[in-house]
């Protein structure tokens, strides 16, 4: 084997050691990954809905564009599941951290008294967000002082309206990020409560150093999970091919937060309910079965009660996405 490796051209040698170690450092540690993802995904789940479930609700409820009817509706839909928070998205902010409430949200007080005369159980809760620095420019810079205080202001304006709490979407933020950190330590100052929807942890322990802004670092998802009341992981957009290895990285996903969140902080894992396909997103891949399977799987025979799923997003769930969410996770077998 030594005497024909010397008798190959230069350039033959170099081709062959390249493939080499691409098969070495690239294919064979993702083939044992996606093996790994597919013994996640094995097993009988018997976890069920701890009451504890979320729904993103898009911007036609706070603008004018619902009714009373549609309210009702909304109330008849969510009976018997174990959705109790509703995350209204009420911004989205402007760069700078303000919000123009009036002109962006002008039914916001409207919505939050409407829908608890039809569903007075019903934790309701302002989603708001924007992209952000480095990763999105233009974006809001939350290491400006500044941008935290008026970000912090428009918390305040919205909570005035009624919402029972404040639901932060920043994308894309950054493993590490202390701004990010700073504003909801600053949001907390207004003792309501305080939920997150958090970045995937990095499920290879490097992958938060790749520049993408995709994972975080596990210890920095546990940093978050200590500063809020609630914190939902956004499983999704994962670009898995197969339905067997996005259900295998949700179960991995849901243990890896598992881990780190504190017990007295409510986890919940996100649930894809809408349709996109392409190379972030396999429509046939990333289902709410596939997701619904997973986090019980990542849950076990876990007792922990402030665990749910959220399901996002509303304008876009269809009747089978229901269907699944509640036969998968909220209809004892």
């Amino acid at each position: 084997m030594r005497r024909r490796w010397r008798s190959w051209s230069r350039a033959r040698r170099v081709l062959t050691a390249v493939t080499l170690a691409v098969v070495l450092l690239v294919v064979a540690p993702l083939a044992s990954y996606a093996v790994s993802l597919r013994l996640q995904y094995a097993g009988e789940p018997s976890a069920r809905t701890r009451n504890q479930d979320a729904l993103w609700l898009g911007h036609a409820w706070v603008d004018g564009r619902k009714t009373t009817t549609d309210v009702a509706a909304l109330a008849q839909q969510l009976k018997g599941t174990g959705i109790r928070d509703l995350y209204v998205h009420t911004g989205p902010l402007e760069h700078d951290g303000s919000l123009p409430l009036a002109k962006v949200s002008p039914k916001a007080k409207w919505f939050v008294d409407a829908i608890h005369a039809a569903a007075p159980d019903f934790r309701v809760q302002a989603w708001l967000g924007d992209v952000v620095q480095p990763g999105k420019n233009p974006g809001m810079n939350l290491d400006d002082p500044g941008v935290r205080q008026r970000v912090v202001a428009s918390a305040k304006a919205v909570l005035e309206q009624g919402f029972q709490g404040i639901h932060y979407d920043f994308e894309p933020v950054r493993s590490g990020s202390q701004g990010y950190l700073d504003v909801l330590d600053e949001t907390r100052a207004l003792g309501t409560t305080l939920s997150v929807a958090a970045a995937q942890i990095d499920p290879l322990w490097y992958l938060h150093l790749v520049p993408i802004e995709k994972w975080w670092s596990q210890d920095y998802f546990a940093q978050v999970a200590r500063r809020v009341n609630q914190i939902a992981v956004m499983s999704y957009d994962t670009a898995m091919p197969l339905e067997s290895l996005y259900g295998g990285y949700v179960a991995k996903q849901t243990k890896l937060a598992l881990e780190v969140t504190p017990p007295t902080t409510d986890l919940l894992m996100g649930l894809p309910a809408y349709w996109e396909n392409n190379p972030a997103h396999w429509g046939n891949a990333e289902t709410v079965s596939a997701a619904v399977r997973g986090a019980r799987l990542g849950l076990g025979t876990s007792t922990r009660q402030n665990f749910g799923l959220a399901l996002y997003v509303d304008f876009a769930a269809t009747p089978a996405n229901w269907a699944a969410y509640r036969d998968g996770w909220c209809v004892s077998p």
